[in-house]
């Protein structure tokens, strides 16, 4: 499969053209690109990173080495807030009130662009504390004309924001140090460190997003954030306090999307 995406990144087709066109032989220039791609992915870079693109929630989203590469898990996030929204007059169909919703850290900004496609009607402000990352992320919003509806913020976790948001989202980094031999070697190697690894034990930065949140969120409003299922029974201690709490399983029955509902 990697193979195959490669050819087709270096040809400038899709694979249905592969498939079509079997005869097809390689110009020397092709040839060439295509065994540079091959060697940066035996090396172990992400073929996300050789591509420069990943696909999340419908989109094509530009990715480097500045952002962590979407994943699939990550789309739970996106279910969980829309099944939220309901409580706020149906979401996109007919809100009381525009909903003001932050994504921390945004990365590639790909939970910021999936909740703007989705909720129109939405005030989106997204965060992350390096330039590079929002870099990209402004780009993704800008080729999928959403740069007007997402405000993108330099800023650490919620620092500076202030408050009155109805939902504050986050993919934070929640890996501990102690578990960097249990992720993959590319991961490791390649991804942004400070987006994986949060410190020692992985609640590290979670740790500081929950009393942020409480502050940044109206009475009543919702914290959901991704996690692992190392993590989870921890995640609930720190949301001690808070109402609904609750943490939904990914397909593969690993808690991955924690939610709780700060007091009215």
């Amino acid at each position: 499969m990697n193979a195959e995406l490669l050819l087709t990144f270096t040809l400038g087709c899709d694979r249905a053209y592969l498939y079509a066109h079997p005869e097809r032989e390689l110009t020397a220039d092709e040839f060439t690109r295509y065994e540079a791609a091959l060697n940066e992915r035996a090396r172990g870079v992400p073929a996300q990173y050789i591509t420069g693109h990943q696909e999340f929630w419908g989109m094509d989203l530009i990715v480097s080495p500045a952002v962590l590469i979407p994943r699939p898990e990550t789309e739970h996030v996106i279910e969980a807030v829309l099944g939220l929204t309901r409580n706020f007059g149906g979401g996109q169909e007919c809100p009381p009130h525009t909903m003001r919703i932050v994504d921390v850290g945004t990365g590639s900004g790909c939970i910021a662009l999936a909740l703007a496609k989705e909720l129109p009607l939405a005030e989106i402000h997204a965060t992350d504390v390096s330039s590079a990352a929002l870099e990209i992320a402004r780009a993704n919003a800008a080729r999928h004309q959403l740069e007007k509806r997402i405000q993108f913020h330099e800023t650490d976790l919620l620092k500076g924001l202030g408050g009155g948001f109805d939902l504050v989202v986050s993919n934070p980094p929640y890996v501990g140090e102690s578990e960097a031999d249990q992720v993959q070697l590319e991961v490791r190697k390649f991804e942004p460190r400070n987006a994986v690894f949060a410190g020692p034990t992985g609640i590290e930065v979670i740790a500081r997003v929950i009393p942020q949140a409480l502050m940044a969120l109206k009475p009543g409003g919702w914290l959901v954030f991704e996690i692992s299922g190392t993590i989870a029974n921890s995640v609930r201690e720190l949301l001690r306090g808070w109402d609904e709490v609750g943490i939904t399983p990914d397909l593969q029955s690993i808690p991955r999307v924690a939610r709780a509902r700060k007091p009215a």
